[in-house]
């Protein structure tokens, strides 16, 4: 590995490293005393700082010492994690990643800034401690401890921290051999050893989990307090006595660090089979899902072919492939589906951020947070995100003084949440704040001319007032919002996800804002029909059911189009109508019922071919602005196909129903 991919790989895992110092940081604004939150912070910080000066980041690895030095005093007791100390660190950790970004940038005068403050909030914790609880009594303690089977190969020493455990007090320690397999099956660079370590000591449980601070995360340890009468008790099948370790054991010799390895226990106390995984760089993926494509359209035309032949052998081929590729392209889609718990994680950062900006107390809710999407999408929700999560909180919530007067609790919530609805992902965004005043929406269209005075507008049409360009209802410009730029490009960013947004809100109750996105932007599972001589593809996850509509049902319900379905009226639109085929409407016509979660709608079809596996290719930039149609996809014989749009015909024919309603 040259340097240059070295440090490349380095930037990777420290990001990962300022993640994790982040969301523990966030973790203990509300749980100042959690000995897990502030451990794994001070791994964090400590990984950070020698990772970095392994790799030549000196300004990071000094900067990133003053603030693991705090928290060791955190960790140690003598000092408490309050909200200032929290908070400078956060600021000293967004330091650190401009650090690991930009190395040889200067920096200097912020970074002494930022360790002025930690220095002041290190010193105001300093008197917050109650005062020093008495030395705990001489205890005995059973420490049963395993490491993973790739701790050699990460250079974790198993006789060092025996040792550490010997410096707290008297020790007994027994090995566990049961585990080692047969000498021609042993891997040397395995460990398979448990430990069982009995310790009299004065010191706290606290000192004993410091011992392994940094495995903790990827071993198995068991601590408890036992009487001394109850020490000598059996010892495991296979338990050897240890002999007194060295003082000062040496390291062993460093290997290359293999493929991350996740050992989880059985039931039973045993080890089960590790799982390895690989970091592989996104752009790899990409390629790969473009050849899953071409595979997926070069299948449907052997199939094609085979079909219309008369080899069996042919036939035969062709079906293994195509379950091949089937089974090769839902693995390929699981390989990029992430939870958005990846995206959501992100928020509480900025929700803290915008608390201490506007003033207001701001608490964030998460739901549905194991709900998974395709990567690529969730790369692009990011920024519209942050734009509507910043306007609830400055538009949405009121200031503290304003919800005492309304009657509710002082900090005002903010609730994301997802879940899957076929094949979209519905993501919501509500507050309980103010909620949208119509009447401030309605006069700033009217003096936009978006709409006449006095215009008939439904809640709906009234409230996508909101999503067009330079549209702001904001009573002053703040350095969050009211600018009036950001609804529309969030709009159009949605819609180039092939997904809509929504807007319901109730005066004094607060807004709700919805989108719905596809799972994935590369390959779906379509129903391909045809309207005329035309072929279309509807997305199969929206897809209810499929229906007979005789010639006669038309005509009868020409002026109307519903249909009656099980006892209720479903809307339905005549896509010949709509595409202007130009030719006269067949005996036997078939109708599609699609949904969008509660909303419905029936689309009138010549015929329903079957089901196809829909590689999405985008539409060119003359036709990318026709709101039917949300891609195209290539047939097995070298055809197109357009793909529909479901959620813009499901709104459509919402709309043809109302209107219909009225007239009545």
């Amino acid at each position: 590995m040259s340097q240059h991919e070295a440090i490349a790989v380095f930037q990777v895992e420290a990001r990962e490293t300022l993640e994790i110092i982040e969301q523990g940081l966030l973790d203990l604004m509300a749980a100042p005393g959690d000995r897990a939150l502030i451990d794994a912070v001070f791994r964090g910080l400590h990984t950070l700082k020698g990772s970095g000066a392994m790799f030549g980041f000196d300004a990071l690895a000094a900067f990133t010492h003053h603030c693991e030095t705090a928290f060791d005093r955190v960790r140690k007791g003598e000092v408490a994690a309050t909200t200032d100390l929290v908070s400078a660190v956060l600021a000293a950790r967004d330091h650190m990643r401009r650090l690991m970004e930009d190395p040889k940038g200067d920096h200097g005068a912020a970074g002494d800034i930022l360790l002025a403050d930690l220095e002041r909030a290190v010193s105001a914790a300093d008197g917050a401690l109650g005062p020093a609880e008495d030395a705990p009594a001489m205890t005995t303690w059973r420490i049963i401890f395993d490491l993973p089977e790739n701790a050699f190969r990460n250079g974790s020493n198993p006789l060092a921290l025996l040792a550490e455990l010997r410096e707290l007090g008297e020790a007994e320690v027994v090995v566990d051999t049961s585990q080692i397999p047969p000498l021609d099956m042993l891997d040397p660079t395995n460990c398979h050893l448990r430990w069982t370590v009995v310790l009299t000591s004065d010191q706290p449980r606290q000192a004993i989990e410091d011992v392994f601070i940094f495995v903790m995360d990827d071993m198995s340890l068991q601590i408890e307090a036992i009487e001394t009468a109850a020490v000598a008790e059996a010892q495991p099948v296979g338990a050897v006595r240890a002999e007194a370790a060295p003082a000062a054991p040496s390291a062993p010799p460093a290997l290359s660090a293999p493929p991350a390895v996740a050992v989880t226990e059985t039931p039973d106390g045993g080890r089960a089979r590790a799982v390895e995984s690989v970091r592989v760089p996104a752009d790899r993926l990409d390629e790969l899902m473009d050849r899953v494509g071409e595979l997926v359209i070069a299948q449907s035309r052997l199939t094609q072919i085979a079909n219309s032949g008369a080899d069996a052998n042919l036939r035969a081929v062709s079906e293994e492939i195509e379950r091949l590729s089937g089974e090769l392209r839902d693995t390929m889609m699981v390989l990029r589906m992430v939870p958005v718990s990846t995206l959501f994680g992100r928020f509480r950062r900025l929700v803290h951020d915008l608390a201490r900006e506007t003033g207001k107390a701001i608490d964030l809710s998460m739901d549905g947070e194991t709900t998974e999407i395709d990567k690529t999408v969730i790369e692009r929700l990011a920024d519209p995100l942050v734009h509507l999560v910043r306007n609830a909180a400055d538009h949405g919530l009121e200031t503290a003084e304003g919800r005492a007067a309304a009657g509710k609790p002082a900090a005002g919530n903010n609730i994301l949440s997802a879940h899957q609805s076929g094949g979209e992902v519905v993501i919501t965004i509500r507050d309980d704040g103010r909620g949208i005043d119509r009447d401030r929406v309605r006069a700033k269209a009217e003096s936009q001319g978006l709409i006449e005075p006095g215009a008939v507008l439904s809640d709906h049409d009234l409230l996508q007032m909101i999503f067009h360009p330079g549209f702001s209802t904001a009573a002053a410009v703040t350095n969050l919002s009211g600018r009036g730029v950001g609804m529309d490009v969030v709009k159009r960013t949605i819609e180039a996800l092939r997904g809509s947004i929504d807007i319901a809100s109730r005066p004094g109750e607060g807004s709700e804002v919805s989108l719905r996105i596809p799972l994935t932007l590369a390959i779906i599972d379509g129903l391909l029909v045809r309207v005329g001589q035309g072929r279309y593809v509807i997305p199969l996850g929206a897809v209810e059911e499929c229906l007979e509509l005789s010639l006669d049902e038309d005509l009868r319900s020409r002026g109307r189009s519903f249909i009656s379905l099980r006892n209720s009226l479903v809307p339905y639109l005549r896509l010949r109508e709509m595409f202007e085929t130009g030719t006269p409407p067949e005996l036997h016509q078939k109708v599609v019922v699609v949904s969008t979660g509660t909303e419905r709608i029936g689309l009138v079809v010549d015929q329903i071919i079957g089901d196809h596996q829909t590689v999405i290719k985008s539409m060119s930039k003359l036709h990318s602005g026709l709101p039917t149609f949300s891609g195209a996809t290539i047939l097995g014989d070298g055809g197109v196909a357009l793909i529909l749009d479901v959620g813009h015909l499901v709104a459509k024919g919402q709309q043809q129903e109302a209107q219909m309603r009225e007239a009545i």
